[in-house]
């Protein structure tokens, strides 16, 4: 399987055994929580985790030196996956309710620690509901599964590496245009954006509509093309290393490959010693 299923897949695979559906809905709003949103209706058989709790490293949840989801390590994750029963050959399909914003986040931490069976659902529960397609309340009973995690050298860097000076390194800043510019900034310490990182909102991989799905290959080739990636691998962030993962699933839709800088935003803006860029220089 590619990246990406769409419902009409799922509707038809979400009962084989080798398939784990797993809601990852989740808000910056803190009056808003992804587990009540998943209880109060979700795709049959899905389970639920959690961005922070279960995506994350500790001590992240209000930003500061590490960052505000900091990347978790192996245990952590080999601890999360196996309770919920992903195993070496389960086929996670993770979805949202913002076409695959905090999705992306399980798929990218799924293969960036060696698990290769994991797609996003295009359009998530959105474009669920909008086709009639059944949800309900249940909390699926799962059995415990082995996960063992294989971290792949490179995936993710650290701060250490994003602030050693490297001419040939592109990266890409996913937040909305206005934060990379420094114009806003409501939730980080400081404003702008990493020196040398190139604007590519995440929104931009999406057509636009009342169900937003990801463009076609072709356009997203297009898209990050004329941004710099195909040679170069580009080092995607974001506010806290979330909706980056949306534009490596979408350099992945394309063809292409990216890489992760975990801390993102939230941890770099942390630190007074790094400099900062405003504007579209």
């Amino acid at each position: 399987m590619g990246p990406l299923v769409d419902t009409a897949w799922l509707a038809a695979h979400r009962g084989d055994p080798d398939v784990r559906v797993v809601d990852v809905r989740w808000y910056l709003d803190p009056a808003r929580r992804g587990r009540d949103a998943w209880r109060a209706g979700h795709v049959p058989g899905a389970i639920f985790l959690d961005v922070e709790e279960d995506l994350s490293g500790p001590g992240g949840a209000r930003g500061g030196p590490v960052g505000r989801h900091p990347w978790p390590d192996a245990e952590k994750v080999r601890v999360v996956m196996s309770r919920a029963g992903i195993g070496p050959d389960t086929h996670v399909v993770a979805y949202d309710d913002q076409a695959g914003a905090t999705a992306a986040r399980l798929w990218y931490l799924l293969r960036a620690y060696g698990h290769d069976r994991a797609s996003v659902l295009d359009g998530g529960i959105v474009k669920w509901k909008a086709e009639g397609r059944e949800t309900d309340t249940v909390e699926p009973s799962v059995a415990p599964a082995v996960f063992t995690p294989r971290p792949r050298p490179g995936w993710v860097l650290s701060k250490a590496e994003m602030a050693t000076p490297d001419p040939r390194r592109l990266v890409f800043d996913a937040r909305a245009a206005e934060r990379y510019r420094g114009e806003v900034e409501p939730i980080d310490p400081r404003a702008g954006h990493v020196p040398g990182a190139r604007s590519a909102p995440f929104t931009l991989n999406l057509e636009p509509g009342a169900v937003p799905v990801f463009r076609s290959p072709a356009e997203l080739r297009a898209r990050y093309a004329s941004l710099g990636a195909g040679a170069t691998e580009p080092v995607v962030y974001c506010g806290s290393g979330v909706t980056a993962c949306h534009d490596l699933l979408a350099l992945e839709i394309a063809g292409l490959r990216g890489r992760l800088y975990g801390g993102s935003w939230s941890e770099w803006s942390s630190d007074p010693a790094l400099p900062v860029a405003t504007g579209d220089a």
